[in-house]
């Protein structure tokens, strides 16, 4: 039989089973039997990552979109994802990617993925629209050539990790924006994610945090009815605020209706104020509120003087106001951003399909 994929290398073999060390779930397989995520399956006693050089998906997005607004603000990113994931969310806008269980998606290598990005002129490579934990020995190796071609790394992660992968994401990864849902709150997590809580996602904030250099955001998807309680939402705003500090961004996003939670309306604008006031209250430095393009908490704000030192519209970038030092330029406050927009970039962003030519 022939396998597809490659060898994986986040394992283990623990009671005579193969035990996948990728992400939290811990999947424990028989010869023949396939985690959960669909993409990591054991043979003849060794685990094999099934998509290694298959992409589903590919895109030019602004980094903005992801969203990461602290970190190379106003670049492009070329966007990439496999089949599967390790979560089951019943919200998820990208399910047909994300819940497919099906070896599918062009093949290429990882010189490749890293020469496309950067013929199309991207700064980095964002591993999005499905969880890209399950699929890290690919993601590494297209990471490095990334590194190499002068392009950075961006995961677009549930931070459902393991120490494991934890270490090897930080040979190769420059930034995550870690998306909770619900406030992480654990019944909300149970009924409409499938894992028992969220204690994993900390503690690899809090290995990231410590043992890596890695620039994090947190993003929160504020589900209406079933996943906006407020004192779950002030409870991870304090986490945050005392293990990540307060200067890490955090970001309330509005859910809209998509797969198996069609039933449920957008998120009301008051219950995304609501989120980003409580998160103020807590002491944050940088609160936003996304998917409402237009909105004035789309902007970054002076912590020391309020004053606008970031607009926004959407995805793109308005107006820069910073220094060449990324410092206020009215009360000279140090902003906790990294980098700056590319000087010879137009402000307004680009959405492009990308087109494979591997000939």
């Amino acid at each position: 039989m022939q396998i597809p994929g490659k060898e994986a290398e986040l394992w283990t073999v623990e009671g005579g089973k193969i035990k996948c060390t990728a992400c939290a779930r811990y999947c424990r397989l028989s010869d023949n039997q396939v985690g959960l995520c669909g993409v990591r399956g054991a043979h003849n006693g060794r685990l094999y990552l099934y998509v290694y050089g298959r992409v589903i998906a590919s895109h030019i997005d602004p980094i903005e979109k992801k969203p990461v607004t602290h970190f190379m603000p106003g670049t492009k990113i070329f966007s990439i994802a496999t089949t599967g994931c390790n979560w089951l969310c019943q919200y998820c806008q990208n399910f047909d990617i994300s819940q497919r269980r099906k070896v599918e998606g062009i093949e290429v290598n990882p010189r490749q993925v890293a020469e496309h990005a950067a013929r199309y002129g991207s700064h980095g490579i964002a591993y999005t629209y499905n969880e890209p934990t399950i699929f890290m020995e690919f993601a590494r190796d297209v990471g490095l050539e990334a590194k190499r071609l002068g392009l950075f790394n961006i995961f677009v992660t549930n931070g459902y990790w393991t120490p494991e992968s934890v270490a090897m994401a930080a040979t190769f990864l420059d930034a995550a924006t870690v998306d909770f849902k619900g406030n992480g709150e654990r019944g909300f997590v149970r009924r409409y994610i499938g894992i028992p809580d969220a204690e994993p996602i900390f503690q690899t904030l809090l290995e990231m945090k410590e043992k890596t250099r890695i620039h994090i955001e947190i993003t929160d998807l504020v589900v209406p009815e079933i996943g906006d309680d407020l004192n779950a939402a002030r409870k991870l705003v304090r986490w945050v605020h005392d293990n990540l500090g307060p200067d890490t961004p955090i970001h309330f996003l509005r859910f809209h209706p998509d797969y198996k939670l069609m039933h449920l309306p957008w998120t009301p604008i008051e219950t995304l104020e609501a989120h980003w006031k409580i998160a103020k209250e807590e002491g944050m430095k940088y609160a936003y509120i996304g998917n409402v393009p237009g909105h004035p908490y789309e902007h970054t704000y002076c912590p020391g003087c309020e004053y606008i030192v970031v607009e926004r519209f959407g995805f793109d970038i308005i107006d820069w106001r910073l220094t060449p030092q990324n410092t206020c330029p009215k009360c000279g406050y140090k902003i906790a951003i990294v980098g700056r927009p590319p000087e010879k970039e137009s402000k307004k962003s680009r959405f492009i399909p990308v087109h494979w030519n591997l000939t």
